[in-house]
């Protein structure tokens, strides 16, 4: 594995899931996320997951099209996108995660 530094958008709801492990609950959130590349001048999707409180605050923070920094290890795995038909496809486990351009809140009135 890698460690890299992309900056990553948001395209998919950030789900959530708990892990016990000895009598301890673990949060875990993944997201498919696209990120730019400019020699091949094309976006490529990426499955991001995150541990822990950095998870907590993914879910708390961040929604569809937002764009973060992200930092972590890449790797590659055969289609763990299913929904996108990939054959080979990036995940990326988070291990900061940095807000670069947020969308507008939402205000309730």
């Amino acid at each position: 594995m890698n460690y890299t530094t992309f900056i990553v958008k948001i395209i998919s709801k950030p789900e959530r899931s708990l892990f016990e492990i000895d009598d301890n609950e673990i949060l875990y959130t993944e997201f498919v996320g696209k990120f730019y590349q400019f020699r091949k001048n094309e976006y490529t999707i990426c499955k991001i997951s995150v541990w822990g409180n950095l998870a907590y605050d993914v879910l708390q923070y961040y929604q569809v099209n937002d764009y973060l920094i992200i930092e972590g290890y890449i790797s590659l795995h055969d289609s763990i996108i299913e929904e996108l038909n990939l054959k080979t496809a990036i995940e990326i486990s988070a291990v900061k995660a940095y807000p670069f351009a947020l969308t507008a809140p939402k205000i309730k009135k």
